[in-house]
């Protein structure tokens, strides 16, 4: 069996003509939608991330600010310029670009972030409403991951989905989704035994642990459904996935490379979360993430 790669880059471009749409149609009611990112010192990842971010929302029409803080701000200075721009009205999504430096307290940064200003999806409120199965905003990867299921017409409902990461950003939240959608699922970490036969059981894998090429293509199911999330830079420059592509490849049903795959999804929801609390400032209900329906 050869996998069908999934070309994350297509369907990114896919949503963000969706977005632009929503953003044209914003524009011309008198709302400019306004995408807003704090960046803590300069980590040359960071800063890429963060410039290409601004990048993506300007070509779908929306304005794009950047607020560049020392690596040496405290606690305090980062909940100020994040209050600020929760306080603008002209502002629509507010994030804070991680990592940031370890005498910041992350937490306390978020709960500054009104939940209808929560591109990122991570505040208290946004979790609890993805919990309960309720209308949410959704963090970016986990919503980008489900686009590309039900752009592959990947069937969730009854089957076996395995998340290999517990994390905040992507574990915890792709479990929700999932169970959401009708799956069994199982989360897995660093103190699962056997990962290797969970994994051998998974109809849908969902592989975000940060560790390179971690997943050998003889643990993958035939014919599942292979998400591999995480992004590595090897000593020799290049880019893996937490997946051995080629072997999962001749394996899986449906598989997303890296780089390509679930990566461009990520700015793509981000760009939706914003528009959608673009257009929640206009008709003063609750932004959430609209995905399509998955079988």
């Amino acid at each position: 069996m050869t996998a069908r790669p999934m070309d994350g880059k297509a369907v990114a471009a896919t949503v963000r003509a969706e977005v632009k749409t929503r953003v044209d149609a914003l524009k011309a009611k008198g709302i400019q939608p306004c995408l807003a990112v704090v960046l803590v010192g300069e980590d040359p990842a960071s800063v890429v991330y963060v410039r290409n971010k601004g990048k993506a929302a300007r070509e779908v029409g929306m304005e794009a600010r950047e607020v560049k803080l020392p690596i040496t701000a405290t606690t305090a200075d980062v909940m100020a310029a994040v209050t600020a721009l929760a306080n603008d009205p002209n502002v629509d999504g507010v994030l804070v670009q991680s990592p940031m430096p370890p005498q910041v307290d992350a937490r306390a940064v978020v709960a500054c972030i009104p939940a209808g200003k929560d591109v990122d999806g991570f505040t208290f409120e946004q979790a609890g409403r993805l919990f309960r199965g309720e209308p949410a905003l959704l963090p970016c990867t986990p919503a980008g991951v489900m686009r590309l299921l039900a752009e592959a017409d990947f069937k969730i409902a009854g089957r076996h989905a395995v998340v290999v990461g517990r994390s905040l950003l992507v574990g915890k939240p792709m479990a929700m989704l999932l169970l959401g959608a009708n799956a069994t699922v199982t989360v897995c970490h660093s103190k699962t035994p056997d990962l290797p036969a969970e994994i051998g059981r998974a109809d849908i894998l969902i592989a975000a642990l940060g560790k390179p090429e971690f997943v050998q293509g003889g643990w993958v199911k035939p014919g599942a459904a292979v998400m591999d999330v995480g992004i590595n830079r090897l000593p020799d420059g290049k880019l893996v996935g937490d997946v051995a592509y080629a072997s999962a490849a001749e394996r899986a049903g449906v598989i997303t490379p890296v780089p390509g795959g679930v990566g461009p999804m990520t700015i793509a929801y981000l760009l939706h979360n914003t528009a959608a609390c673009a257009a929640a400032r206009r008709d003063g209900g609750a932004p959430q993430t609209l995905l399509p329906r998955v079988a």
